[in-house]
């Protein structure tokens, strides 16, 4: 089952692995195989391609990075049963680790996928080297993940044209420029057998039950459980992390580096991909370094750095 056909443009995945119960995983992959392996994991209604630039720099870098897409999402097979939760995904991520290799990996998640990594370190069912979470924390605001439901609630039947799909993009994200070449839309949405474009994730994902008292009280466990290199990046325009919930998860975990990144709105990746992956080379090159001996930057970060717009939409 899926959303409909992939448009023309739309890029293939590099791999393709098994999760849980065999269903697919599609992922991309940068860099060289021998180097420390970083993980990228989306946030809910994002697909791979949100850490395609971040993946590069990493590969460029001397890492060997890998970026997939979580079930129901992208080019990775939708759940039989509609089921999508924080257990089942960090399984997921469990079976991609074992396909590379079972090698320690630098885990980065953003939203969604930063629950994911948090729980996975957290509960002591990935081994990691580091972790990076991307504008998530367990005290979140329940406004901005309203909006960013609300938007993806958006046209159920779907949209009429592209053109449509951008104005609904750009009224979401109006801190963000037009894109110039709707064709880049391809790979976020999927046209259905009446014609219309549809987003290319399971609807089903949206019917999720998310119990966020429940939620924040497992996140919270886990950040206190976390002893290993872990760096928050927050985005300066976010409304789901604000500076309150930064500093309670630094209270959490202590040990904490914290960068705020300005301009950068919850999808911190896509707003600002090249001083984000800078910050988070800058944070492996001490902690995870490629040959071993930690170093310092050879270049201070620049806050203000613009980079290009990424992929869109998120959902903690």
């Amino acid at each position: 089952m899926s959303a409909g056909k992939r448009l023309p443009g739309t890029p293939d995945p590099m791999q393709r692995w098994s999760g849980l119960n065999g269903i697919t995983i599609a992922g991309d992959r940068w860099g060289d195989p021998q180097g420390p392996l970083v993980i990228l994991q989306h946030g809910g209604g994002q697909t791979r391609h949100a850490w395609k630039s971040a993946g590069e720099a990493l590969g460029s870098a001397g890492y060997f990075a890998v970026a997939f897409d979580a079930r129901g999402h992208g080019d990775s097979d939708w759940a039989p049963d509609g089921v999508y939760g924080q257990d089942i995904m960090v399984e997921d991520l469990r079976c991609v680790i074992r396909a590379l290799g079972d090698k320690r990996p630098v885990l980065v998640g953003a939203s969604m996928g930063g629950g994911t990594s948090l729980v996975a370190v957290g509960e002591d069912r990935v081994d990691a080297t580091a972790l990076v979470l991307v504008d998530i924390a367990p005290q979140i605001e329940p406004e901005g993940v309203q909006k960013i439901q609300a938007f993806m609630g958006l046209k159920p039947e779907g949209f009429d044209s592209l053109e449509e799909v951008a104005i609904a993009i750009g009224s979401y994200q109006p801190h963000r420029k037009p894109p110039k070449d709707l064709a880049g839309l391809a790979k976020n949405v999927r046209l259905a057998e009446n014609g219309k474009y549809r987003w290319h994730w399971d609807p089903r994902f949206m019917t999720l039950r998310r119990e966020m008292d429940k939620r924040a009280q497992r996140l919270e466990a886990c950040a206190r459980n976390l002893n290993l290199p872990t760096l928050l990046v927050r985005g300066g325009l976010s409304d789901v992390l604000s500076e309150d919930g930064a500093r309670a998860f630094q209270v959490l975990c202590p040990h904490t580096e914290y960068v705020n990144i300005t301009g950068a709105g919850h999808m911190v990746a896509g707003d600002r991909n090249d001083i984000f992956g800078a910050a988070v080379i800058e944070f492996l090159a001490r902690n995870v370094p490629v040959d071993g001996a930690p170093r310092k930057p050879a270049h201070p970060i620049n806050p203000h750095h613009e980079g290009p717009a990424g992929d869109l939409i998120d959902v903690p």
